[in-house]
């Protein structure tokens, strides 16, 4: 049996998007980075996770091109930023992230906070990229309920994903019980809590127990919550067994105990106070 974690989860319009992959957030490093993507693709990842706020779609790109991979089966995300955000200028930022990645189209594209006054808008230039064909799919990030109500007053096509903060200190339940709810799929971003839970007790016992690392039991608990992963690591040992998951399963009373690790702790920003503009 491979341990290698190769599951995907079909979102709302029949596409199938791999469940675990790279996120690629803080890789600063052109070199450091190509080399990371490159060694994810080698050992097994299909997904990767952008932003242009990264400013790393371009060293993307390239260690997509020089895995041979065929393009269709990649799963290639990123995300407009804030101060790109309205209709008009939502599209012009997408051509430039297309552009940076050197490919003719995303697979997912995201609005990546919910701007006061220009999130809507932003997400109906998504649609029309969707409509277009220049996207596989649609969605959000860091989008609470009332955000995503706002934007079902006007969709024609619901967001079909919202990237969220998720990792044990920070459940996020009643969001992803609306999210599931309206057929949207939910991707942890900081999945393993920017490192803070690697020596928690609770978790290194469950650890001990399934022979695993503590990354890879908290992985296995946002696999098994049905949640989409994208832990991001430039460490080659750490980027393997990130996705060698798929030769153990937490049992339901370990699945409960690290339920009750929540805290509602972010190590990242509310999207309620977020406000750069």
């Amino acid at each position: 049996m491979t341990s290698i974690y190769r599951k995907e989860l079909t979102l709302s319009n029949g596409v199938a998007m791999p469940q675990l992959g790279l996120g690629v957030y803080k890789m600063t490093d052109p070199e450091e980075t190509e080399s990371a993507i490159s060694y994810a693709l080698e050992v097994g990842y299909r997904a990767i996770d952008t932003a242009a706020i990264y400013e790393n779609e371009t060293e993307t790109g390239n260690a997509i091109r020089q895995s041979g991979i065929p393009r269709e089966e990649l799963f290639i995300t990123s995300k407009v930023w804030n101060n790109d955000q309205g209709y008009d200028e939502t599209l012009r930022a997408f051509e430039v992230s297309l552009e940076k990645l050197g490919v003719s189209y995303l697979d997912l594209y995201l609005t990546h906070w919910p701007v006061a006054g220009k999130f809507v808008d932003t997400y109906r230039a998504i649609e029309r990229l969707y409509e277009e064909k220049l996207i596989r799919a649609t969605g959000v990030s860091n989008h609470h309920a009332h955000h995503l109500k706002e934007l079902f007053k006007t969709a024609n096509v619901q967001p079909m994903v919202n990237q969220i903060e998720v990792h044990p200190r920070l459940t996020q339940e009643p969001l992803r019980e609306f999210c599931a709810e309206h057929g949207i799929v939910v991707t942890s971003w900081s999945p393993l809590a920017r490192g803070k839970l690697m020596e928690h007790p609770t978790l290194l016992h469950i650890a001990a127990k399934h022979g695993k690392t503590t990354a890879q039991v908290i992985i296995r608990w946002h696999l098994q919550n049905g949640l989409v992963v994208i832990p991001k690591s430039v460490t080659p040992k750490r980027i393997k067994e990130n996705i060698e998951v798929a030769d153990f399963e937490l049992t339901l009373e370990d699945m409960m105990t690290i339920n009750a690790l929540n805290m509602d702790e972010r190590t990242g920003t509310n999207p309620e106070n977020y406000d750069t503009l």
